[in-house]
């Protein structure tokens, strides 16, 4: 009988996916950084095979992340053992945006700007436009009742 993944070990695959994929590198280059075959690679990425704390390491050396990372933006609810410390709860934050092409190609044209300072007026300018975005839809959801 197959078990089904822990999902931490499911969060922790995808986050080694996203930073993959945001470096450009393929299953099988990350897997030769490491000294393991693509299907290794992929079984990691699925969660199927749970990650060890010396493989994590290696991960975010290769991945030029700290090991924390991989646990960034964990959903609530992953873990067996209940509810954690924290306070209050956080907005679940969606990585399939963030494996998207156009998603991608804006992440490494933002960062082949050189000039820091255009680099954040151009993240000013962005949140600015989210804001005016939502405010805009508020307005129209508004005007829709």
């Amino acid at each position: 009988m197959a078990k089904n993944p822990n999902p931490v070990d499911i969060h922790v695959g995808g986050r080694i996916r996203l930073r993959r994929t945001l470096l450009g590198y393929s299953q099988e280059k990350l897997g030769n950084a490491v000294g393991l075959t693509f299907q290794q690679i992929q079984k990691y990425e699925r969660g199927a095979n749970r990650i060890g704390a010396g493989r994590l390491y290696d991960f975010s050396q290769i991945l030029e992340v700290p090991v924390s990372f991989f646990y960034d933006d964990m959903p609530g609810g992953t873990s067996s053992h209940g509810p954690g410390l924290s306070e209050g709860d956080r907005e679940p934050f969606d990585q399939e945006n963030l494996t998207q092409r156009e998603t991608l190609k804006l992440i490494r044209a933002y960062y082949s700007i050189s000039n820091p300072e255009i680099r954040h007026r151009i993240y000013e300018l962005t949140k600015s436009v989210a804001r005016m975005d939502d405010e805009l839809s508020g307005e129209l959801e508004l005007a829709d009742k």
